[in-house]
């Protein structure tokens, strides 16, 4: 095995070549130029060669000490960059949020932006999955859930209540519920059915349409597919007038005519026990915000 050099001894050595001057690689170092010659001795009789040139008043380094030199130099220069990131990274807190596939793309991202300016010093990752991740693992620090409350086990703030209606391409010229016999329905894949899942049947129950067969056209089961469907004229949906309110916007999509469906409401939820507890603070309060202001 190599024998380790003394560091500090390296340290006084890449100064002093660096400056080619004992005294200035003192005074850069914070010692006296006795112990920067002292340590550039030890590092020379460790090497068992010379790197200095010793002349009345000035220094100049010797054959190996111009090689040893630069990779030394660009030694502690990486070495220096590397603590510089670490440091750096320390200060930049990090936070990841779990949503579903759909939230994430349609809510989260356009609003990236947003978090970034009102939190510079913290780093909001994504976590984009329709399954539900289990925060107490550690898999993420908060999550956006749609549901009932209570979570079992977590702290859950409520955001907003949703709402489903039918949307379509503008293209298609639906104007009235009596549109719907030649239209194409599609339908959204729901893993738990309940009184406020949005279904065709339920809709057209509320509309008075109860002879309207809903059980034909495609299923979906990535929201997102389902948005991108609906934008391409393939028929018309339930969806999220929140999820699309970009499209509405520019006039991608638009809703026709009612009834809207009440759906559940969105939370999100912690475990209360974060290490993270400060960045939890601050994506709550962003969240909030940003829903009063939808």
């Amino acid at each position: 095995m190599s024998q380790l050099l003394p560091l500090a001894a390296l340290r006084a050595f890449e100064a002093a070549a660096r400056h080619l001057s004992f005294k200035r690689a003192a005074e850069e170092l914070g010692v006296t130029p006795t112990a920067i010659s002292h340590q550039v001795r030890l590092l020379e009789e460790t090497l068992d060669t010379k790197l200095f040139e010793r002349r009345p008043r000035q220094v100049a380094l010797t054959k190996t000490g111009q090689e040893f030199f630069p990779v030394l130099s660009t030694s502690f220069a990486s070495i220096s960059e590397a603590i510089d990131r670490i440091k750096n990274e320390k200060r930049r807190r990090g936070i990841t949020l779990s949503a579903t596939t759909a939230f994430t793309a349609k809510w989260l991202i356009p609003r990236l932006a947003s978090f970034s300016r009102a939190n510079p010093d913290v780093n909001l990752r994504l976590h984009a999955s329709d399954d539900v991740v289990d925060l107490h693992r550690g898999r993420a620090d908060a999550a956006i859930r749609y549901g009932r409350a209570p979570f079992s086990g977590l702290v859950a703030v409520p955001l907003f209540e949703e709402r489903f209606a039918p949307i379509c391409s503008p293209h298609l010229n639906i104007r009235s519920p009596e549109d719907l016999r030649c239209q194409t329905l599609l339908h959204s894949e729901w893993r738990k059915i309940d009184e406020r899942t949005p279904t065709w049947n339920r809709w057209c129950r509320k509309a008075g349409l109860d002879d309207l067969d809903t059980t034909i056209g495609p299923t979906f089961m990535d929201d997102s597919h389902l948005i991108q469907a609906t934008v391409a004229g393939q028929g018309i949906a339930l969806l999220s007038p929140v999820l699309v309110n970009k499209e509405l916007s520019d006039g991608m999509l638009f809703q026709p005519f009612g009834p809207v469906l009440p759906g559940h409401g969105y939370y999100l939820v912690h475990t209360g026990e974060s290490n993270h507890a400060e960045e939890v603070e601050a994506l709550k309060n962003w969240v909030l915000g940003e829903t009063s202001a939808a």
